[in-house]
C-alpha cells in the first residue's frame, strides 16, 4: 500500500472531494468523525483506566487498589501467560512465567482475592484475555456474585478478539475456527446475562505493537471487526444490537496528527461499514493505550515525554478510555511512582490543559482532514483486498495478514537502523542515563501459587469437579452455547487448565501452518 507522503503546507485545495456535510458531519451524528456524542468530554471525560496485574493476587489487588485511591476510575486486567494460553501454575509449561507479564489466575479462589475489597458493581474491569476468555468471564462473574454484586449491574470489558491473536500475538489455544466459536458463545450469553458489559474489544493495539502501519492497524481491526459480525449474524444474532456491544482497542503512537487523524479515520470508516454491509449505524467506541514499543530502555525518563503526546493525541482523537503507560515499563513492570505520574498524565490533561473543553478542536484543519481521508482510503484498499483473498478469516490462515505487518515491521527497524526515523536517546542525541529502580516478581510467587492449586484440588468435591468437567467437553462436542458449562466447572473448583483442557481434547491445537 501506499505511504502517506505529508506535504510542508496544506491549504482548502488539498481538500479537493471533500463534503464537510457528508464527511464531517455533527459530534454524535453519522459517520462520526468528530465524536460519538454530542458533547464528548463536556458531558463526560474519558475513562482513566490503567493496566495493571502482577504477581499474585494480592499483589494485583493491592495496585488495583492504590490506583483506585490515587484517582482512576476503573480496572483493566493484565493476566500472566500462563493463564492466557490455558496452563495452570504447577504445568511444566508454566515454570518461570506464574505472575510475570500479570496476575496468575489459577481457580475462582485467585479470582475472589483479586477483588477483594472492591465493589464490582461500581467499578468498571476491563480484562485482556483471549484464549481463555470464557473460562475468565466465568470466574469474574462467580466471583461477583458470591461478593454480593448483582450479575445485571457489572459494567467492563473482555477483549474475546481471538483473531488477532492468530496475527500478531500468539496466545491461542485452539484451531480458528473453533476459537472463533467459542467467542461468539462468549458474546451471546454476555447479550442475555451481562446487559452493561462489551463482549468484544476489537484490538488493533497488538498489531501495531507488533509493526503494523497506522494504516493497517485501522484496516485489519475493522476487517476482524467485520468478521465477528458476520459470525453473530450467521449465528442468529441480531446485527445491530451486536455492533451496539462492540469495542475496540487501539494504540497511540508518536506520529501526534497521523494518530489523531487515524482515530477519526477509523471511527468514519466503522461507520460506513457498518452501513454498507449490514445496513445498521452505530459509531466506534474505542480504549486506547500509549504505544509499549516506543519505550525505550536508554533515557527511560524520556517515555514520560513520549507517553503525555501519545495520550493527547487519543484525547483529542475522540477516545472513550486511555491507559497511559509507565515510564519505566521497558525495564520491567511499573512502580508505583511510575504508575502515579501515568494516571497523574492523564488527570493533568482532563483537569488543567483545557482539551476537555471543545469537541474535535482539530476537526476542520485543513492537514487533519487531508490525513483522516488519506488514511481511510488507504484502509479501504487493504478491506478490498482482504475481500479479494476470501474475507479475513482465510486472510488470516493464509498468513496473509501476518507477512503485511512482518514487512512493515523489517521497513520500520531498518528506519531506526539507518537513522531515518530517529529515536532520541537510542540513534540520535544518546549518552549515559542515571538506573531508574525498577519493581520485579518475587520468586517465591509461583511456589506459593503451586502450593494453593494444589491446596485447592486436595480438598475440593471429585466427583462433583469430574461431573462438570466432562459437562464442559460434552458441551465443546455439541452446538450448544459452552457457557453455562464452563460456569458450572468453576463453581465445583475446576481450575483455569482442567477447563481449557477439557475444550481442547474436543478442538485439538493450534497449529501454524508450514511450521
Amino acid at each position: 500500500m501506499a505511504k502517506i507522503d505529508k506535504k510542508a503546507v496544506y491549504r482548502a485545495e488539498d481538500l479537493a472531494g471533500f463534503d464537510p456535510d457528508r464527511d464531517l458531519g455533527l459530534p454524535g451524528e453519522y459517520p462520526f468523525t468528530r465524536g460519538i456524542r454530542s458533547t464528548m468530554y463536556r458531558g463526560r471525560l474519558w475513562s482513566m483506566r490503567q493496566y495493571s496485574g502482577m504477581g499474585d493476587a494480592e499483589q494485583a489487588n493491592q495496585r488495583y487498589k492504590f490506583l483506585l485511591a490515587q484517582g482512576g476510575d476503573g480496572l483493566s486486567v493484565a493476566f500472566d501467560l500462563p493463564t492466557q494460553i490455558g496452563y495452570d501454575s504447577d504445568s511444566h509449561w508454566a515454570a518461570g512465567e506464574v505472575g510475570r507479564a500479570g496476575v496468575a489466575i489459577d481457580s475462582i479462589e485467585d479470582m475472589e482475592r483479586l477483588f477483594a475489597g472492591i465493589p464490582l458493581q461500581e467499578v468498571s474491569t476491563s480484562m485482556t484475555i483471549n484464549a481463555t476468555a470464557t473460562i475468565l468471564l466465568a470466574l469474574h462473574v462467580t466471583a461477583a456474585r458470591r461478593s454480593g454484586c448483582e450479575t445485571a449491574r457489572l459494567t467492563g470489558t473482555v477483549q474475546n478478539d481471538i483473531l488477532k491473536e492468530y496475527i500478531a500475538r500468539g496466545t491461542y489455544l485452539y484451531p480458528l475456527r473453533h476459537s472463533l466459536r467459542l467467542a461468539g458463545d462468549l458474546f451471546a450469553w454476555a447479550g442475555k446475562y451481562l446487559p452493561a458489559w462489551n463482549p468484544i474489544s476489537v484490538s488493533g493495539y497488538h498489531m501495531r505493537e507488533a509493526g503494523a502501519t497506522a494504516v493497517q492497524e485501522v484496516a485489519f481491526t475493522l476487517a476482524n471487526g467485520r468478521a465477528y459480525l458476520e459470525a453473530l449474524r450467521d449465528a442468529g444474532l441480531d446485527v445491530d444490537q451486536s455492533a451496539a456491544r462492540f469495542s475496540f482497542f487501539f494504540a497511540a503512537h508518536n506520529d501526534f496528527f497521523a494518530e489523531v487523524a487515524k482515530f477519526r479515520a477509523a471511527r468514519r470508516l466503522w461507520s460506513r461499514l457498518l452501513k454498507e454491509h449490514f445496513g445498521v449505524c452505530q459509531p466506534l467506541r474505542f480504549h486506547t493505550q500509549t504505544a509499549g514499543s516506543t519505550l525505550t530502555l536508554q533515557q527511560p525518563e524520556n517515555n514520560l515525554a513520549r507517553a503525555a503526546l501519545q495520550a493527547l493525541s487519543a484525547v483529542l482523537g475522540g477516545t472513550q478510555s486511555l491507559h497511559v503507560n509507565g515510564y519505566d515499563e521497558a525495564l520491567a513492570l511499573p512502580s508505583e511512582e511510575s504508575a502515579r505520574l501515568a494516571l497523574r498524565t492523564q488527570q493533568i490533561l482532563a483537569k488543567e490543559s483545557g482539551v476537555a473543553h471543545t469537541v474535535d478542536p482539530l476537526g476542520g484543519s485543513c492537514y487533519v482532514e487531508a490525513l483522516t481521508t488519506a488514511i481511510e482510503q488507504e484502509a479501504r484498499s487493504y478491506l478490498d483486498r482482504i475481500d479479494s483473498l476470501g474475507g479475513m478469516v482465510a486472510a488470516i490462515e493464509r498468513g496473509w495478514v501476518q507477512r503485511e505487518i512482518e514487512d512493515a515491521a523489517y521497513r520500520h527497524q531498518q528506519a531506526v537502523d539507518s537513522g531515518e526515523t530517529v529515536v532520541v536517546g537510542v540513534n540520535r542525541f544518546a549518552g549515559t542515563s542515571e538506573e531508574v529502580p525498577s519493581r520485579n516478581v518475587e520468586e517465591t510467587v509461583e511456589r506459593i501459587q503451586i502450593e494453593r492449586i494444589r491446596a485447592l484440588r486436595s480438598r475440593r468435591d471429585p466427583l462433583r469437579w469430574q461431573a462438570a468437567i466432562n459437562r464442559v467437553s460434552e458441551q465443546a462436542r455439541s452446538s450448544g452455547n459452552v457457557m453455562p458449562a464452563i460456569l458450572e466447572a468453576v463453581e465445583s473448583n475446576a481450575t483455569v487448565g482442567e477447563i481449557a483442557a477439557s475444550m481442547g481434547k474436543v478442538f485439538g491445537e493450534y497449529r501454524v501452518p508450514n511450521a
